[in-house]
């Protein structure tokens, strides 16, 4: 789930920095962030009083057009909860005050990275930075804050994940002061969203809408930002389908109503009192809010709400590639007019796509006849279907469409890939005005049997912009397969003989392949 957005490796598209994301929990004592409970909770303090079940969006819809947001506040207020969990620092947990997080698990420094600490230096406090520590058993016991909502009478409720996520237990405090017991039910890192349950009793909930808002709506975000619990702010839908970098599934609703670390797993709501995004993020410089938010939309929250509820975990169809956006540069060297489609970096050993026939270089261009936009909106349609679903792949193979049915796997956990850069004999040869010096990877300890290694870059050389780096090997140039520099020369001469002003190049970066295209040199 520094002050900034969302981490992610840079791409040339247009894509925020990962020093730029900022989730929106907090771990201070004190300072809260929201969470979004779905389902009723237990009642220490007896029924909630005068608000028993009831759907508070039905009443909301009866509300004549405001001119403020006053009687619409007040309607769906009820729903919205703070979210207070402990976790388990370790006994070793020391420093978190300080300039010293040696000890600090790595998850746990990776999680208070993410609230923003300037310059990306964990634990040095300020506003929302400091965690609060106090001993158990030997043990330093972490606090942390966030946002919920509920939306069922019976409990459930919706917050992030990364505000409950390795939490050893959660309290929510409902807008009445009152304090319950939850449960987690499930959590689902690719989309940071979590359902919990507060059993016993009757809640006031909230629904989640069921249509997308519109680039202008106004919208209204309620949470705990720095535990100011109940904090209302109001804006408008500024942009949707964004991606920052979060993940495959990225689909964000970016909106330009204030939040703030601690209104993570709150809701944003139209002005009909229904549910339009979970708070997750924000893009900030300075660490607070500059205007620029980032929500889960309500149809992602029903598609993972509902397998969270029924299975307590989150289960993605999988075809087995690994897949890359079809660039300008990429469609023109493969004599594309559309600029549309995934392409195929590399397909996986044993998955279903290999097994179906599909290889690198294919470019899949819909799914069940729905036309694939690019590679995020692939690794959605894929995803939002079940395993062992029957699919019907249109392939773009070497300049001919064709159709490929396949039965969908189930998406693993991902693995961490890495990279390995060292390997360089010093003895390359300098292939031209693409900046790059090259030997044959079979030459090169650890670089293994195929292809051409990199073994320096030129950082004035275009291949230096596209993201090469010392140690990447090529395996193909213009879809013929390269072993010497010799053969990278040749396949760039033959593309600029064929009239190409791109040449398409697929490079292995430690476990990961894809292409990369890059402008024909003359060397």
């Amino acid at each position: 789930m520094n002050p900034s957005v969302i981490p992610q490796t840079p791409r040339k598209r247009r894509v925020l920095s990962a020093r730029r994301v900022i989730l929106l929990a907090t771990t201070i004592a004190g300072l809260g962030a929201a969470a979004l409970v779905i389902a009723p909770g237990l009642n220490l303090h007896g029924a909630y009083p005068g608000a028993l079940a009831q759907n508070l969006t039905e009443q909301a819809h009866k509300l004549p057009a405001p001119i403020g947001f006053a009687d619409i506040v007040a309607k769906v207020k009820p729903a919205v909860m703070s979210v207070r969990v402990k976790v388990d620092g370790g006994s070793q947990t020391t420093g978190l005050g300080g300039e010293n997080t040696e000890n600090v698990p790595p998850q746990l420094r990776e999680f208070f990275r993410r609230f923003g600490m300037p310059n990306g230096e964990e634990g040095q406090g300020g506003q929302g930075g400091m965690p609060q520590r106090g001993p158990r058993g030997g043990r330093n016991i972490i606090t942390g804050q966030g946002s919920g909502f509920f939306i069922s009478a019976d409990g459930y409720a919706v917050t992030n994940n990364h505000v409950v996520e390795k939490a050893e237990s959660v309290e929510v405090t409902t807008d009445d002061g009152k304090i319950h017991t939850a449960k987690v039910i499930g959590t689902d890192p690719r989309t940071d969203l979590a359902l919990i349950k507060v059993e016993g009793g009757s809640f006031p909930y909230v629904n989640l809408a069921g249509s997308p808002p519109r680039i202008g709506d106004w919208v209204i975000a309620v949470g705990n930002p720095f535990g100011l619990g109940g904090t209302v702010t109001a804006g408008i839908v500024s942009a949707r389908g964004r991606d920052i970098g979060a993940g495959a599934y990225d689909d964000f609703i970016q909106i330009d109503a204030p939040v703030n670390k601690g209104n993570s797993g709150g809701p944003t709501f139209d002005t009909e009192g229904n549910v339009i995004g979970v708070n997750t993020a924000i893009f900030s410089p300075s660490g607070g809010s500059v205007g620029i938010a980032f929500a889960i939309p309500s149809d992602t929250v029903k598609t993972v709400v509902a397998q969270l509820k029924d299975h307590g975990t989150v289960t993605r169809g999988w075809i087995g590639v690994q897949i890359q956006p079809v660039t300008p540069d990429i469609a023109d060297s493969l004599g594309l007019k559309k600029v549309v489609g995934a392409l195929v970096a590399e397909p996986q050993a044993d998955g279903p796509a290999k097994k179906a026939g599909i290889e690198a270089g294919d470019i899949i261009t819909a799914v069940n006849g729905d036309e694939v936009k690019d590679a995020r909106d692939l690794a959605k349609k894929i995803g939002a279907l079940p395993p062992k679903s029957n699919v019907k792949l249109t392939v773009l193979h070497k300049g001919a469409e064709k159709t490929v049915s396949l039965a969908l796997g189930e998406l693993p956990n991902s693995k961490e890939a890495r990279a390995n850069a060292e390997s360089n004999d010093g003895n390359g040869v300098d292939i031209g005005k693409l900046g790059l010096t090259l030997a044959p990877a079979a030459r090169v300890a650890g670089a293994g049997a195929e292809g051409v290694v990199v073994t320096g870059v030129d950082s004035s050389g275009a291949a230096a912009e596209q993201g090469f780096a010392t140690g990447d090997v090529i395996l193909e140039v213009a879809g013929k397969s390269v072993s010497t520099p010799a053969d990278v020369r040749s396949a760039i001469a033959g593309a600029k003989t064929g009239g190409k002003r791109t040449v398409l190049l697929r490079v292995k970066k430690g476990d990961n392949t894809r292409f990369v295209a890059l402008p024909v040199g003359n060397g």
